[in-house]
Order: structure tokens, then sequence, then C-alpha cells
């Protein structure tokens, strides 16, 4: 993803780009650690906070964080931020999620009979996680966009899910044994997509895939190959509104200050009130996750106001000079 100010509807001619910040594509690797995403192939085993745990170990970072756990058994995609690019990995659940799952039906059923339960199950459905999950067990709604048998085998099916994030795979195959009448099992899952990301339009990072590369750029200082494996955060956003700021107004937002529309020099034209938008400076790099409390339309015909709520800020404080000024209280 590039973000490309002509690609916004300019209403600023105040671009200029100063020598502060980093393109968002091209940051040294210090900082690319501290805003960029792995998307990693887990193996089966391990927990997906395991493999956190070692990634941080192995690039030598404190922070890093996971979007979405997988179950040790499972397999596949596990996006993991590092540094302050773990706040942005919310945008993800945004996105839906796919899988593929290896199920057993208890008794064998016609497969007109299967694929009629399938679209049931396509839509809406009332989910209650299972009793080992981390969240509460209250029933809840979620979307079930593609419910495919892609392949049989006696009584086995290959089950491919297009889903909203917190979708209970597992569950999903109990539930549809329930209806069948005949109970079924899942015992083998793979997670394929995340939002934008997929394991066929972008190339997956084994862990020792990982450490290769991290002990290739120690020991030659060369960089291919692990920046190859990691990304920048902005990638994670593609799809999102997007909206553009001055230089100047970069470190008052990092600060604490909201959106006005003085400092706003771009912003997609099809924004809408509430909308979730990203906050980029000119380079191209995320300064937070924002709501929108007025549409396009609004923003272009005012010259004052706040435009965008930030709610959740990712850039580090001081990462560009100081324009603002403090009021001093009155004695």
């Amino acid at each position: 993803m590039t973000l490309k100010i002509d690609t916004l509807e300019i209403i600023n001619d105040d671009v200029t780009n100063n020598k502060y910040g980093h393109y968002h594509n091209n940051r040294p690797l210090d900082v690319l650690l501290d805003y960029g995403i792995i998307l990693l192939d887990k193996p089966s085993g391990p927990t997906s906070h395991e493999l956190v745990a070692w990634t941080k170990k192995i690039l030598g970072i404190t922070k890093a964080g996971h979007s979405g756990t997988l179950d040790p058994g499972t397999t596949g995609l596990l996006p993991i931020g590092l540094g302050d690019a773990t706040k942005a990995l919310s945008i993800l659940l945004l996105g839906p999620k796919e899988y593929y799952a290896v199920a057993r039906v208890h008794q064998q059923k016609e497969l007109d009979q299967i694929e009629a339960i399938f679209r049931e199950f396509t839509g809406e459905i009332y989910q209650r996680p299972p009793q080992r999950s981390s969240v509460k067990r209250a029933t809840r709604v979620r979307r079930i966009y593609e419910l495919q048998r892609l392949e049989n085998a006696d009584n086995l099916l290959l089950i491919r899910v297009l889903c909203e994030a917190g979708t209970y795979i597992r569950k999903l195959v109990y539930d549809i044994g329930e209806i069948l009448g005949t109970g079924a099992t899942m015992f083998e899952l793979r997670r394929t997509r995340v939002s934008v990301f997929s394991e066929t339009g972008d190339k997956l990072a084994r862990l020792h895939d990982l450490v290769d590369a991290m002990e290739t750029y120690k020991e030659t200082k060369q960089e291919e190959k692990i920046r190859s494996i990691i990304k920048p955060i902005e990638m994670a956003l593609e799809g999102v509104a997007s909206v553009a700021v001055k230089d100047s107004a970069v470190d008052a937002l990092c600060h604490g200050a909201q959106v006005a529309i003085p400092g706003i020099v771009a912003i997609d034209k099809t924004i809408k009130i509430g909308d979730k938008v990203v906050i980029y400076t000119l380079k191209g790099e995320i300064i937070a996750l924002g709501e929108a409390i007025m549409s396009a339309e609004e923003i272009k015909q005012n010259d004052k106001g706040i435009a965008f709520n930030i709610q959740r800020l990712i850039m580090k404080p001081n990462t560009y000079p100081r324009a603002w000024k403090t009021t001093k209280k009155m004695e």
C-alpha cells in the first residue's frame, strides 16, 4: 500500500514535506522494527503467545503482539505487529477471515443434506464461545460470508469458511453436526486470510526464515532478507479511509490534539460521519486511527472546527518537530 496524495482530494495547498519522518516504505531498519508487521506462518504445536515471545527474542525487541489467537494445533496466517505497530492491529478485525477445515461427520449423510445445512449456516448465526475460550461465554452474532464443501471422502469433509472476525470454526463444525443430527468434529484447521492479508497474495514467513534473516543481517549488515519479512504496518490499513495532515500538525496530534480542518491537506472524498479513518503524514506514515465527526463535504465547506477524533495514537511524540504553543493559564 502506498499513500499517494493525488489519490485523495486536496483541500489545502500546503503540502510541504520537510526532512523529518520517513516514507513508510523506506524506514531505517531500527524504525521499521517499531512500525512493522510480520505475516507469520504458524506451525502446529506452539501457542500464538509463544510465537510472539520467540519473535521478540529473535529480533531483540521488547514489544510485539498478534492479531487473533490461533489454537496450538491450528496452522496458518498469524500477523504479528512490532513495537507501536501493535496499536494498529485492531484494524484487521474489520476485515474477514478465511479458514480451511477438515471435519468428520459421525454418521454418513447425503451430500445434498450437508449442502442444505451449509446454506442455513451462511449469513448471521448465533454462536456461544467454547468452554476453553479466553472470552466471556455469552451468545453473540457472527456472520458467515461463505461456507463451502470443497472435497469429501467417506465421512470426511474439507470445508472453506469465509467469516467475520471472532468466529469459532470448531464450534461452527460442532453446531453443523448438531443440526445434521449426527454430530461432527473438526480435527484440522488452517487460517489462510486475515482482512487484507492472505497466503495466496502475500508471502508468509516461517519462524526459521526470521531467524535466518536476522542472523544474516547481524553478520553481513545486509537488510534484504529481513526487509522481505518485516513489512510496514501501513500495509494492514489498505482500504480504510485516509486523511493526510500537514507536517506542522503531526506533533500536536501526537500530544493529544484532535484533527482540525486547518491542519488537513487531503481526504478521501467518500468519508461520512462515524467512519473509521487512518490519519497519515505526507510521507505516508500512520499517525493515528480516528473517527470522522464531519463528512468530507462538511470539511470542504468549512475552514475551522474539529473534523476527526483520534481513537488510537500510533506514532511516537517528537517524531516531527513541535510547531504548536501551549496556552498559559491565567493568574
